[in-house]
C-alpha cells in the first residue's frame, strides 16, 4: 500500500497519510496478514476512536481523530502517471481535489512538491481560478527555433555562439539590459490590474531577458523523425529557450493569492495555498486579465532572444514550437458524463492536446523532446513539463561538487557557460523514464540534445 491507497481508503492527505504509512510499516514488521491492510485502515477510518489506545495503529488514530473534517462529501477524480512520486505531492493533489471547487485532477511523472498544487498537477475547476495552481511565475513557457547553421558549425563555430548568447541574454534576479529591448507586448493594455500597472516600467526593463533557478537558453543538436510543419527528418542546430514573466508575474502571482485567501479564511491550513478567486468577480476577472497579460509579456521575452541571437548569428529561422507550462485554460472537457467549459490549471504540466506540439526538456546534460499531444481525457490533454525534481536545492548544495559534474558534462559532450550546483543533471529524474511514463499522453517527433548551456550564474535564487 501506498500513499494513494491510503487517500482512497479516506485517509485525509498530509500528517494522517505519513503517519497512516507508519501504521503499515509496523503492521508488516510484525509479520501480520497484509490481505487485511485495507480492511484494518479503512476500519481505523471509520471509527479512529475505537483504536486510540492500539499499540501498532493508536498513533494514526489519533491523527485520524483530530483531522480536519473534508471540504466536500467526495474528492473530485483524479489520476496519476508514473511511479516512486513524492508522497507529499500525491498528497497536495488529493488536497486539491477536495477543494468544492475541483471538478478532476491529473498528476504528471515529473510530479514534486510546490505551493498549494503540485508541479505536475493539472487541475480542473468550476468558475475559479487559484493563483498558486497556476504557479508563482505565471506562464513559463518553452520555446524551440531550428536554425539553418549547419551542423558541423556547432563546434567549429562554438566560442562564436558562446559570445552570441552571452551578448544577446541576460539572467538571474533583476536582470535588465541597458539599451531596453522593445516589443508589441508593451502597447497592450497593462492597466487590467493595479499590479500590472505598477509594474509596467520594470516590466519593460526586464523584456527579453530570463529568470533564475532552472531557466536556460541553449544550443544543441535536433534530431527530428517525421516532418514537421515543412521540415523533413534529419539532424539540425536549434535553440531551446525556457523561462517565463519574470518578477512582474511573480508579483501578480502574490497579490492576488494573498487576496484569494483573504476570500477563504476557513480554509484548513493545508489548503491555504489553494485559496481560489470566482472567475465572476471582479479580483477574479483582474487576474484571469493580468495572467493572460502575463503569458503574452513571457511569449515576448522568447521571441526576442531567438530573434536576437538568430539576427547577432546571421540565421534563417526553419521551424518554430513553443508552449506554457504555468497557466490557466478556459476548456470543454468531459466531466461525469457531460461536455462542460472548466478552468484547467497546468502548473509545471504542458498542454497535451490532439496534435498539439509541445516542448519537454531533461537537464543540462540529458536530452528534451519535440512532442504531439495524443489528447488523453483522462489527464485533461496534459503530459509532463521535463524531467521533475529528485532533490531539493539545499540537498544539491550539500551533495555535490563541480569536478564531478564537469567529467559528466565532459563525457556528454555539453559546454557549461554558466549554472548553480544546484541544477546539475543528477538532481532531476531520469527523462527516459518520464517518457515511458507518458506514452498514452503524447508521442515523441524528435530529440533535442544540449551542447552550449547558459543559466542564471551560481547563487542566484530560484524565482519559481
Amino acid at each position: 500500500m501506498n500513499t494513494k491507497d491510503l487517500i482512497r481508503l479516506g485517509v485525509p492527505p498530509g500528517e494522517a497519510t505519513r503517519r497512516g504509512i507508519e501504521f503499515i510499516s509496523r503492521y508488516i514488521l510484525k509479520g501480520l496478514d497484509k490481505s487485511k491492510l485495507p480492511e484494518a485502515v479503512a476500519a481505523m477510518v471509520a471509527n479512529p476512536g475505537a483504536y486510540l489506545e492500539d499499540e501498532l495503529g493508536g498513533e494514526f488514530a489519533r491523527v485520524l481523530a483530530r483531522a480536519d473534517r473534508p471540504l466536500r462529501p467526495a474528492a473530485a477524480p483524479w489520476r496519476q502517471w508514473g511511479e516512486g512520486l513524492e508522497p507529499e505531492s500525491v498528497n497536495q493533489m488529493a488536497r486539491a481535489c477536495q477543494l468544492p471547487v475541483s471538478v478532476a485532477g491529473a498528476l504528471m511523472p515529473d510530479a514534486h512538491v510546490g505551493y498549494g498544487l503540485p508541479i505536475g498537477g493539472v487541475l480542473a475547476t468550476d468558475n475559479a481560478v487559484i493563483p498558486y495552481a497556476v504557479g508563482v511565475d505565471i506562464a513559463c513557457r518553452m520555446k524551440m527555433t531550428v536554425l539553418d547553421l549547419p551542423l558541423r558549425e556547432l563546434e567549429r563555430q562554438r566560442e562564436r555562439l558562446v559570445k552570441a548568447i552571452e551578448a544577446e541574454t541576460r539572467f538571474g534576479v533583476g536582470a535588465t539590459f541597458k539599451q531596453r529591448r522593445t516589443h508589441a507586448v508593451l502597447d497592450a493594455d497593462w492597466s487590467v490590474s493595479p499590479i500590472t500597472r505598477q509594474n509596467q516600467d520594470r516590466a519593460w526593463a526586464q523584456l527579453g531577458t530570463s529568470g533564475s533557478g532552472n531557466h536556460f537558453v541553449e544550443f544543441g543538436v535536433f534530431t527530428l523523425h517525421e516532418p514537421v510543419h515543412g521540415l523533413g527528418p534529419g539532424e539540425y542546430v536549434a535553440l531551446l529557450s525556457h523561462s517565463g514573466s519574470r518578477g512582474t508575474g511573480a508579483a501578480v502571482c502574490a497579490h492576488y493569492s494573498k487576496l484569494a485567501m483573504n476570500r477563504h479564511p476557513d480554509l484548513p491550513k493545508e489548503h491555504r495555498h489553494l485559496a481560489w478567486l470566482e472567475l465572476d468577480s471582479a479580483e477574479g476577472q483582474e487576474y484571469w486579465a493580468a495572467m493572460d497579460l502575463m503569458g503574452r509579456y513571457a511569449a515576448a521575452n522568447h521571441a526576442l532572444i531567438h530573434r536576437h541571437l538568430a539576427r547577432h548569428l546571421g540565421l534563417e529561422v526553419l521551424l518554430d514550437v513553443e508552449n506554457h507550462h504555468n497557466f490557466a485554460w478556459k476548456e470543454r472537457h468531459l466531466i461525469a458524463g457531460v461536455e462542460r467549459e472548466v478552468v484547467v490549471h497546468r502548473k509545471g504540466a504542458t498542454p497535451a492536446g490532439t496534435d498539439v506540439l509541445g516542448i519537454i526538456p531533461g537537464s543540462m546534460a540529458s536530452p528534451g523532446f519535440l512532442v504531439r499531444g495524443k489528447g488523453n481525457a483522462e489527464a485533461l490533454e496534459s503530459a509532463s513539463h521535463g524531467a521533475g525534481r529528485v532533490m531539493s536545492r539545499t540537498k544539491a548544495l550539500e551533495t555535490f561538487e563541480w569536478g564531478k559534474v564537469n567529467r559528466l558534462l565532459k563525457e556528454r559532450g555539453v559546454k557549461l557557460i554558466s549554472a548553480g550546483l544546484d541544477e546539475v543533471p543528477m538532481v532531476y529524474k531520469d527523462i527516459h523514464t518520464v517518457m515511458a511514463a507518458q506514452a498514452d499522453l503524447v508521442s515523441v517527433l524528435g530529440q533535442f540534445d544540449p551542447k552550449l548551456v547558459k543559466m542564471a550564474p551560481h547563487g542566484e535564487r530560484p524565482e519559481d
